[in-house]
């Protein structure tokens, strides 16, 4: 399911290190998506840490243990003004305890994930990434849009290939939000990867210079 365009020299590669501005942008965008994740399910869920860094693409799945590590995405691709990618990546274990959350179960109840688990979490990728995004336009002025959420499990490696195939093509890096959650009665963490396209770059730059 890689995705590539054409086209596409190495004289127009963006760095990424230009994009500073954009951190409490980023910042703002989780916490308003965990606080709707709370309201839905109707307790408590808060940002434990928040890390933002600039990582070099070809080594990203070294921040989920490595390329063969299995891990649990959820990826939605960004629409409107400028296009990107978004990927909820979670150790099976992680995911199903999300699960538990958002079903309103006691911990521990799920361990696989069938069909009705893996809409839950499709439901928790269209709560963050419709939250995360509707705070991204509003600050820079943008018409931007989730697709609906992919649930997919596989190794580490093969589900960032998604996005790093487009990605490579423009950028050496992405940025990367590292964040905790933490519930009531469990803590739970994995990684929110925000990887703009060079066109989505373009206009955050731009914007970042005007603030």
């Amino acid at each position: 399911m890689a995705i590539t365009r054409g086209g596409k020299s190495k004289e127009e590669r963006v760095d990424v290190t230009t994009m500073g501005p954009w951190a409490g942008v980023i910042r703002k965008g989780t916490n308003k998506a965990i606080e709707n994740l709370s309201q839905m399910i109707g307790q408590s869920v808060e940002v434990g840490s928040f890390q933002l860094r600039s990582v070099p693409i070809a080594d990203i799945s070294q921040l989920v243990g490595g390329p063969e590590v299995t891990s649990v995405g959820i990826y939605l691709t960004v629409s409107g003004t400028a296009d990107g990618h978004l990927m909820l990546i979670y150790d099976p274990k992680i995911a199903c305890s999300f699960v538990d959350l958002m079903m309103m179960q006691p911990p521990n109840t799920t361990h696989t994930l069938g069909e009705m688990e893996q809409s839950a979490l499709g439901e928790m990728g269209n709560i963050v990434g419709a939250s995360f995004l509707n705070v991204l336009a509003d600050d820079v002025g943008m018409d931007l849009r989730p697709s609906p959420p992919a649930v997919m499990m596989d190794m580490a490696g093969a589900l960032l290939d998604i996005i790093a195939a487009d990605l490579l093509m423009t950028q050496d890096e992405a940025f990367v939000a590292e964040t905790t959650f933490t519930a009531p009665d469990r803590e739970i963490s994995g990684m929110f990867f925000v990887m703009p396209s060079a066109s989505l770059l373009s206009v955050l730059q731009a914007w970042g210079q005007a603030a």
